[in-house]
């Protein structure tokens, strides 16, 4: 038991740096092309109040003007701003940087919309909120672009990581593993290509809510693992991961939303998404078994309350998930 112990003693420490890391959603900036020289701007900042918001300003390149004066709007999570810009010669191959006090505290999402139908979509790092406007995207762009959208969004979702950690506590052997995770995957999928082109539709806070408390479930599983008493998920995996990877496909599929889908590769980049989401649990589940079996190998001697630390503080912070998303929509 010691190098079991110590394994999940490094998972912890692993863990303790992400406890936060969902406080803040990703600001997003929404320019639409609406002929002329013109911009339609939508920027939406995480905010508590209408008065409480991150210090995020859109600088755009010298010569822009603001046609008429901006409209703001309080949603609950965040402020979202509507205004119209016109800059003589338009913006492609022009810089736009954001700037204020919260700058590198959030990521921001950005996404062009052209009047032929294609877009950009860039995810800027809070250190460097900076891109540049380009011209039209070929199929390839696209794809590559949500691609890499999908990589970053599971990597950034810690609810979606913590529910495959936890999975990953409890599920022994290689093959139970890939059958489990699989059957998340498709679950996921399902819901998410769904969601996305319209044929389910399901309101957010409540799913987000529901996803925390599938967290707080299958951490209570690892608890009754450890007490001697398996619970479903130790039994039948594949049906947990399967059951709740709808709930999670859900959660994906409201991401994409924010960014949208380019009208006229909407097939494309559906699919990209996908995979990249896919690319990044891969990522996360090779990690973790990579720390598990390096851990494995080094003799530590551990008390035995360390193997319950884990599992009381995935359940611990998604537990605040389930209260502070409740009252997101309750209030």
């Amino acid at each position: 038991m010691p190098a079991v112990s110590g394994w999940w003693l490094l998972l912890l420490c692993a863990l303790s740096g992400l406890v936060h890391a969902d406080v803040f959603r990703p600001a997003y900036l929404e320019l639409r092309e609406a002929g002329h020289d013109r911009y339609e701007v939508l920027w939406k900042v995480p905010a508590q109040s209408d008065v409480m918001r991150l210090s995020l300003q859109v600088e755009f390149p010298e010569g822009t003007q603001e046609v008429n004066a901006r409209r703001s709007a309080f949603t609950g999570n965040a402020v979202v701003e509507r205004w119209t810009i016109h800059r003589t010669g338009g913006l492609v191959g022009q810089t736009i940087r954001l700037e204020g006090k919260a700058v590198g505290v959030t990521d921001v999402i950005v996404r062009i919309e052209r009047k032929d139908g294609t877009s950009q979509v860039e995810r800027l790092a809070a250190e460097h909120p900076v891109f540049t406007v380009e011209a039209p995207a070929g199929t390839g762009e696209i794809a590559w672009s949500y691609l890499l959208l999908g990589i970053e969004h599971i990597l950034g979702g810690i609810d979606h990581l913590l529910f495959v950690l936890a999975l990953l506590l409890i599920v022994r052997g290689g093959k139970r593993i890939v059958v489990t995770i699989t059957a998340f995957t498709v679950a996921h999928s399902i819901t998410l290509v769904a969601a996305t082109l319209g044929w389910l539709h399901v309101p957010g806070p409540p799913v987000e809510a529901i996803i925390a408390l599938s967290i707080v479930f299958v951490a209570a599983e690892v608890v009754h693992g450890l007490r001697g008493n398996p619970g479903l998920t130790a039994r039948a995996p594949w049906v947990v991961a399967f059951t709740f990877g709808l709930l999670h496909g859900f959660g994906f599929a409201g991401a994409l939303a924010e960014v949208g889908l380019p009208q006229k590769a909407i097939p494309v980049a559906l699919l990209m998404f996908n995979v990249g989401v896919e690319i990044g649990q891969l990522m996360f589940v090779g990690a973790v078994l990579m720390i598990i079996a390096l851990a494995r190998r080094v003799s530590l001697s551990m008390p035995r309350w360390a193997e319950y630390a884990i599992p009381y503080a995935i359940g611990t912070v998604a537990m605040y998930w389930v209260i502070d998303r409740v009252g997101s929509f309750t209030a």
